[in-house]
């Protein structure tokens, strides 16, 4: 049927059908090294910025004291716990123990700058729980990424244990490890080498990310990624 002489097609043909799939499956199979290569990225700016920003609050927030033994367990720190030990998800957190009682509670966290929420889950308690409504959800990094590994600290003074794995700054901006339960205040846990976080995603098909924070500097940045 002819109308204004031009035809009119009702429907594609099988040829054209066929083409258009094997287009879309050949940009599905390029789309999926992008994608793995998204989440990596992604997760490395989230956890560059929050060890950046405990630096930052370091440098700005001096808590020498020379009045008490145990100052330097005040450092500003970045560190990573568990949510709930069976489900072994994890999250990271930042703050200063300013009571020096060796741990970072609620109102020792600082605030995400990103929406106000605190960076600090809640131990013991499943990331996905309501109780965790007050935090940051930028600080869930298996919820977000599936990142799973526990001794992403190992080579960092830290270990497989919650209470180990975290670096601090002091206010000239170096890195300190193993400062929680410090009763000299002599700058002894200041690092002396390089410290790599080796960060391992669920999905194995995505490479680990390894971020180092340089010893003196405290400058991190992701190992191979010089412009990162």
């Amino acid at each position: 049927m002819r109308e204004n002489g031009k035809r009119q097609r009702t429907a594609f043909s099988l040829v054209e059908l066929v083409f258009v799939i094997v287009v879309l499956g050949i940009l599905a199979v390029l789309a999926l090294p992008r994608m793995d290569r998204d989440i990596r990225q992604e997760a490395a700016d989230n956890i560059l910025s929050a060890i950046r920003y405990t630096k930052q609050m370091a440098l700005m927030d001096d808590v020498t004291d020379p009045r008490n033994a145990d100052w330097q367990r005040a450092f500003w720190r970045f560190g990573v716990r568990t949510c709930l030990v069976a489900e072994g998800d994890v999250f990271y957190y930042v703050g200063s123990d300013e009571d020096r009682e060796g741990n970072i509670d609620n109102s020792e966290a600082a605030a995400d700058p990103l929406n106000g929420k605190i960076m600090r889950g809640a131990d013991g308690t499943s990331c996905a729980s309501g109780v965790n409504n007050n935090a940051s959800p930028n600080i869930f990094i298996t919820k977000k990424y599936g990142i799973r590994n526990t001794n992403m600290f190992a080579n960092c003074g830290g270990g497989g244990v919650d209470a180990a794995r975290y670096v601090g700054f002091d206010h000239l901006g170096r890195p300190h490890t193993g400062f929680s339960g410090s009763t000299t205040p002599d700058y002894s846990t200041v690092m002396t080498s390089n410290c790599d976080l080796n960060f391992t995603f669920e999905d194995t098909s995505i490479p680990d990310l390894v971020i180092r924070i340089e010893k003196g500097t405290g400058h991190a940045y992701v190992l191979g990624q010089t412009d990162s």
